[in-house]
């Protein structure tokens, strides 16, 4: 994202135009999965930069295979809400539907799980990044609240429909009488 901003910073800001995503216009479909990089300038990277690395390694806890999944599940539904419910042409950049898609995640996740690691880290993000929560209301002109409140809703539903971690079953006892321990 830093790489981004200062190739985008150099050109003016060109990179926000065909990598942000744009209500209603279906020119560039790709912005989807982009616009999450792209920032409108560093002091907005700046804000972003500590809760994605922060949420972005709790997610990445769940191993590589789940931070994968839940990215691109919120980056989808972030990315549907945002393009169906802002304005038409409204160009969106900026990582906070991760953001608050980690957010959601982590929170629902220890839920799910119901592991004590899983709840250790649900506890903590609600004490440190609770009131983010309030970010999905509409409340500042310019700060897209529909990708805040699309990328928690695609964070709950990665931490529902993503499988859990499989503990290995013990083995069942053998013996003359076979697994259930009766003759057959």
């Amino acid at each position: 994202m830093w790489v981004f901003e200062i190739v985008d910073t150099a050109l003016g800001g060109a990179l926000d135009g065909t990598f942000g995503l744009r209500s209603w216009s279906t020119d560039n479909p790709w912005s989807f999965l982009t616009s999450a990089f792209m920032h409108a300038d560093f002091n907005h990277l700046i804000g972003n930069s500590v809760p994605f690395l922060v949420l972005g390694c709790l997610v990445a806890l769940s191993g590589a295979g789940r931070l994968v999944g839940t990215t691109l599940i919120v980056m989808v539904v972030s990315g549907v809400g945002v393009w169906l419910f802002s304005g038409p042409t409204t160009l969106t950049v900026g990582a906070s539907g991760l953001i608050f898609g980690y957010f959601g995640y982590t929170v629902l996740r220890g839920v799910v799980e119901r592991r004590t690691v899983d709840i250790v880290i649900m506890i903590c993000v609600v004490l440190f990044y609770g009131t983010m929560i309030w970010g999905v209301l509409p409340q500042q002109p310019g700060v897209s609240w529909q990708g805040h409140l699309f990328g928690f809703l695609g964070g709950l539903l990665a931490a529902y429909v993503l499988p859990g971690r499989r503990t290995p079953r013990p083995a069942a006892p053998s013996g003359p009488y076979g697994p259930q321990g009766y003759p057959g």
